[in-house]
């Protein structure tokens, strides 16, 4: 039997590490404009591609890096990839970022507090 604590450990480890890809993902600037223009709705590989000027293969990295992050996904309609944006993990990195950005404005709010009563 699993015990709680290895239940948590897990469940912790697969949100830092859905995260980590995620972040990942965003620290390129080619994926991010891909990301971009899928917040405007639905698109094909040619024409998320079209903007840059980079290889196929170089595109479909790109385009599997975002869809191992969860953050698009795609389907095949003909000949054509369409892909939508995945709004749910960006939506647990932003929660991510709001919790610890509430974090450090009240560790900051209260070390000027500290420093204005102790001038």
């Amino acid at each position: 039997m699993v015990g709680l604590a290895a239940i948590v450990s897990y469940m912790v480890n697969c949100t830092q590490q859905q995260l980590d890809r995620a972040f990942g993902a965003l620290a390129h600037p080619i994926r991010r404009g891909i990301l971009a223009r899928l917040a405007t709705g639905e698109a094909t590989v040619s024409e998320l591609a079209k903007p840059f000027k980079v290889s196929a293969p170089a595109i479909s990295k790109h385009m599997r890096i975002l869809e191992d992050a969860g953050l698009l996904s795609r389907r095949k309609q003909g000949r054509e990839h369409r892909c939508r944006l995945e709004a749910k993990r960006m939506q647990e990195a932003e929660r991510w970022l709001e919790l610890h950005r509430k974090f450090w404005n009240e560790r900051l709010d209260a070390l000027e507090r500290y420093l204005q009563r102790n001038k």
